[in-house]
This record gives C-alpha cells, structure tokens and sequence, in this order.
C-alpha cells in the first residue's frame, strides 16, 4: 500500500500558495521558523518525524501509512534548537541549541537530559556509531567541535576549529565541517576522530548546508554537497578518479532577469535520498528542487511556496520527502509577516527521485 492514499483532506487547510504543491500538512506544526527535520533510521517498524525549531522546541511525530501524522511529544531548550539528529536504534533524539547545550531526550521515558556545553551556540549535532565506540558531536560558534559520551559531563574530545561551525554532517567513517571563512575540514572516525584533510572550499560564499554521500555500490561515503548562500552547490568527491568529478553548480536563483539582474537566494539545506542516490536542495526562492548528480541535470522544481524552505529530509525507506516552509530572516524584519505561519509537508519522494536516463 502506498504510504499516501488518494485523501489528501487535511492538507488544504493553508492558504493558497502556502501550500503550493497540495501535500500533506503535518499535524501541530512549530510555532517558529523550522531549523532541522530528521525521520527515525530504519531500524524501526514505525516511522517517527522530528522537527527542531526557533521556538526552542523539539517535536516528534508518528507518520502513519496513509500518510497522516500523529504528534507524539516534545521537550524545549531554553533558546532556539539549531539542529537535531537520532540514535541508530531510533531511542534516542539529540538537540543542539543556541542555549549554548546539548540534549539527548529518551523517546520511551520522555525524559531529556544535558548531554553536552559549549561557550557559544551549538549549531550542529550528530550522533556517531562506531565499532569500537559511540558518541555525539556537536559543532559550536565557539569554534570546536566536542565529542561526548553521554553518560560523562566531559567532552572525550575537543579539536579546535580555525573558525565557527556553520554546517557539518556525518556517515562513519566521515566527518565533514564547515566554518565562517569558507573553511572545510574533513575527518575520519575510525578509533577515533582525527582531521583527515583540509579542503579549498569549491564556493566563493558562505557555506549553509552539507550532506556526505555514500557510493552506490559499496555504500561508503565518497563525498559530500555544499550549499552556500549564493545559489549554488558544490559537488566534492574526497578522491576522485579525474578532477573533472569535481563540478558546481546553479540553483534557487530567479527565472528571468529584472534590469539585467538576476535574482539568487541562500541553499537553506541538502538531503540525499537513501537509495537513489539523487539529491533535494530547498532554498530562500520558497521552492525545492531534486537533482541528479551523476546525470547533472535537474530532475524537478516545485512550484513557489508564499515562505522560504528552510530544511528537508528523506525517510529510512525514500518514499516519503518532508520539507519545512517557514522564514529564514533573509531579507531581515521587513521581510517577516507574522501572519505566515510555519508549515512541514510530506510528498512522495520515490518516483520524483529516480535517476535520470540521460548519460553525462
């Protein structure tokens, strides 16, 4: 059965345009701007949504076959959540906030705990399983990344940044950060995390987003995308086999030109979908976009939003693509209507995803 039915009923409650594209609305959604949405990994039976917000909430949802959405429960930070992500096994959720901490909130006793500190706002968290370890690593403003065992009030590793953490990702065994400068640092984790490599970085803006990619056969991560503030994507192999693998390229900018401009607008977030392989870019235009990188060539582009896409995930499975409308502050107060309100919708994510049939 397809995890969405024919009744799309609830999801044309919003106003025209907020919901340009007549997914399903999830239910309860943040009372503030969207920072980050993580779907449980596929260990588990049900699926289960997260969402970290402005509103210095964490919430989670079941998402049920027909699509539908059951809010389950949620914790706060005492200031804005800037990331999230789960435990392997899907227990455990861990939040990152401006707060300056980090938690780790036990889904089945509903508890959160402080799991991490750091000496400026935490802005990106990731959970790391390895064979002979687990931990949590957080990026901060203060520029270190921190490595936490969760059952100790100290880092079990520090290493110092050349600059603030603006964006990170994780697929053992790689890490890859990036700061404020432009500055990429890639790390291997294997016994335990040591910087790999310094990377020039392939943008000539500031870095916003980063997502590791796995090869297709071996399943090993070979790469990651960058998304700067300046309409446009890297797309970095670690090793690759000509220097021509290496390519960037255009999005999230405006159609046409007014007076010879041109229109470009910041890449808020990147998810790769888990078996195709194929990309989505959500950006500050209000649209999202699905890409194949390997065919170079744009697969999709949703119609405009009446609010920026601030984050996107694909579920354990990739038939289900969620994305978060809500305002990124990128054309400052006077671009904030109050009357907006923050909107995540769930789209099918299998078929719009295949890979292209041209050949590069």
């Amino acid at each position: 059965m397809s995890i969405f039915g024919s009744n799309n009923s609830f999801g044309n409650t919003a106003s025209p345009n907020a919901n340009a594209m007549k997914d399903i609305e999830v239910a309860s959604p943040p009372d503030d701007s969207v920072s980050c949405l993580k779907f449980s990994p596929g260990t588990m039976t049900q699926t289960f949504l997260v969402a970290g917000s402005w509103d210095n909430n964490i919430r989670c949802w079941e998402v049920q076959q027909t699509g539908q959405t059951v809010p389950k429960a949620q914790q706060t930070h005492q200031g804005p959540i800037l990331d999230c992500d789960w435990s392997d096994d899907g227990t455990k959720v861990f939040t990152a906030s401006c707060d300056k901490t980090a938690k780790m909130w036990d889904l089945n006793s509903n508890q959160a705990i402080q799991i991490a500190q750091h000496d400026a706002p935490i802005k990106t968290i990731h959970h790391i399983k390895a064979p002979n370890y687990s931990c949590v690593m957080t990026g901060s403003w203060d520029k270190t990344l921190k490595f936490w065992d969760t059952r100790q009030p100290t880092p079990i590793d520090s290493i110092q940044l050349p600059e603030r953490c603006y964006c990170a990702d994780v697929k053992y065994p790689m890490a890859v950060v990036g700061t404020a400068e432009r500055r990429l640092i890639v790390y291997q984790l294997e016994n335990r995390p040591q910087e790999f490599s310094r990377i020039e970085s392939p943008l000539k803006f500031q870095h916003r987003c980063l997502s590791i990619f796995a090869d297709k056969k071996t399943n090993a991560p070979t790469g990651f995308a960058l998304g700067s503030i300046e309409g446009r994507v890297a797309i970095h192999y670690i090793n690759p086999t000509s220097p021509k693998d290496n390519f960037t390229f255009k999005c999230h900018r405006s159609n046409g030109t007014t007076n010879g401009m041109q229109d470009i607008y910041t890449v808020n977030d990147i998810s790769f979908h888990p078996t195709h392989g194929t990309l989505a870019t959500v950006g500050s235009d209000c649209r999202f976009s699905f890409w194949d990188k390997d065919a170079r060539t744009k697969l999709k582009t949703s119609e405009q939003f009446d609010q920026p896409l601030t984050a996107c995930n694909f579920n354990a499975q990739g038939n289900v693509f969620a994305y978060a409308t809500s305002y990124d502050w990128s054309k400052g107060h006077e671009g904030f209507d109050p009357q907006k309100k923050p909107h995540i919708f769930l789209r099918p994510g299998f078929d719009d995803l295949k890979p292209s049939m041209k050949k590069t």
